[in-house]
C-alpha cells in the first residue's frame, strides 16, 4: 500500500510540476526509449544473476509490496509457544518434546500456533536446534555460533535479491544515457529536416535520460530499500527464537527466557511484558 501511495505522489509531483511549467505530456511518450532502457536493464539482470537468484528476485517484489509479514500478534504467539516449549522441557525434560520435534505437523502443541506452524522454514529451524539440545548439545556458545552461521546464510540468500534489484537501479541512469545517445544518432541522421522536426527528435532523445533517472531513483531503488527493510524486520523472528533458546541453555527459568526473546524484537512489534504474561497465563498447562 505504501509503495502505491508513494508512486502516486511521485507521478503527481513530477508530471504535475512538468505540466505546471506548460510542458507537453505528449513529448514524454517515447515507447521505444522505454523499450531500450527497460529491456537492456532486464537483459543485464539476467546476465548478472544465476537462475536461483533470478527466481528469488521475482518473488521478492511481492514481499516488497506486502511489507513485513509478522505483526505484534504473531510475535506474541511466538513468545507464548516458546514459553510452552521451555516450560515443558524444564518440568518434564527434553524427551517430552521429542514427539513434537520429530512430527511438528502432527504436534498438538505447535498446532495451537498457526502462524508459526504455517512457516516450514521457521518450524525446521526451531526443531533442528531443539533436537540438538535434546541429543546433548548444551554448550550455548557452540549453539550460538551455529545459529549465527545459519542465519547469516539465510540473510545472504535474501539479500542476493536485494542486491540484484539495487544493481538494476544503479544501471538504469546509464542505460538512459544509452537511449539518449541513440536518439541523438537518429537525430543527426535527420539533420536536413526543419527545426520543428529536429526539436521533437532532440526532445525525444532527452526523454531517455529522464526515464532512466526517473525509474531508477523514483521506483527501483526505493523498492530495493523497502525489500531490505522487510527482510531485516522478518529476520527478527529468527533472532527471537535464537535469544530464547540461548537463554534456556544458560539455565534461566522459562519466564526469563521469554524476556530475553522479547527484547530481541523491534519496538513497533514488541509485545509488552504484561501482554506476554497475560497470553502465557491464558494457555493450558503443557501436556
Amino acid at each position: 500500500m505504501l509503495i502505491l501511495i508513494g508512486s502516486v505522489v511521485i507521478f503527481a509531483c513530477v508530471l504535475g510540476g512538468y505540466v505546471a511549467m506548460n510542458g507537453h505530456l505528449a513529448v514524454l511518450w517515447q515507447p521505444f526509449e522505454a523499450v531500450i532502457i527497460v529491456g537492456a536493464a532486464i537483459g543485464a539482470f539476467i546476465i548478472g544473476n544465476p537462475k536461483a537468484v533470478i527466481a528469488r528476485t521475482l518473488k521478492s517484489f511481492g514481499h516488497a509490496f506486502r511489507g513485513p509479514k509478522y505483526t505484534k500478534d504473531d510475535y506474541l504467539e511466538l513468545l507464548t509457544l516458546l514459553y510452552q516449549i521451555f516450560k515443558t522441557a524444564k518440568s518434564k525434560g527434553m524427551l517430552a518434546l521429542e514427539t513434537h520435534i520429530e512430527n511438528p505437523e502432527d504436534s498438538d502443541m505447535f498446532n495451537q500456533f498457526p502462524t508459526f506452524n504455517g512457516d516450514h522454514h521457521i518450524v525446521s529451524f526451531t526443531c533442528d536446534y531443539l533436537r540438538m539440545i535434546s541429543l546433548g548439545t548444551e554448550n550455548p556458545h557452540e549453539i550460538e555460533a551455529l545459529m549465527d552461521e545459519e542465519l547469516e546464510t539465510h540473510h545472504h540468500e535474501l539479500n542476493q535479491a536485494v542486491g540484484a534489484v539495487q544493481s538494476m537501479a544503479d544501471a538504469l541512469p546509464a542505460l538512459g544515457i544509452v537511449a539518449a545517445v541513440l536518439g541523438v544518432i537518429h537525430t543527426m541522421g535527420s539533420i536536413t529536416e526543419p527545426p520543428e522536426v529536429l526539436g521533437k527528435l532532440i526532445g525525444g532523445a532527452l526523454v531517455g535520460t529522464f526515464l532512466g533517472v526517473f525509474v531508477a531513483y523514483g521506483f527501483v531503488g526505493p523498492i530495493a530499500t523497502t525489500l531490505k527493510a522487510t527482510y531485516d524486520a522478518e529476520g527478527k523472528y529468527y533472532q527471537c527464537i535464537k535469544a530464547g533458546m540461548l537463554a534456556y541453555l544458560g539455565g534461566h527459568a522459562p519466564a526469563i527466557c521469554i524476556e530475553f526473546a522479547r527484547k530481541a524484537l523491534l519496538s513497533d512489534v514488541r509485545p509488552t511484558f504484561y501482554e506476554v504474561e497475560e497470553a502465557v497465563s491464558a494457555m493450558p498447562a503443557p501436556i
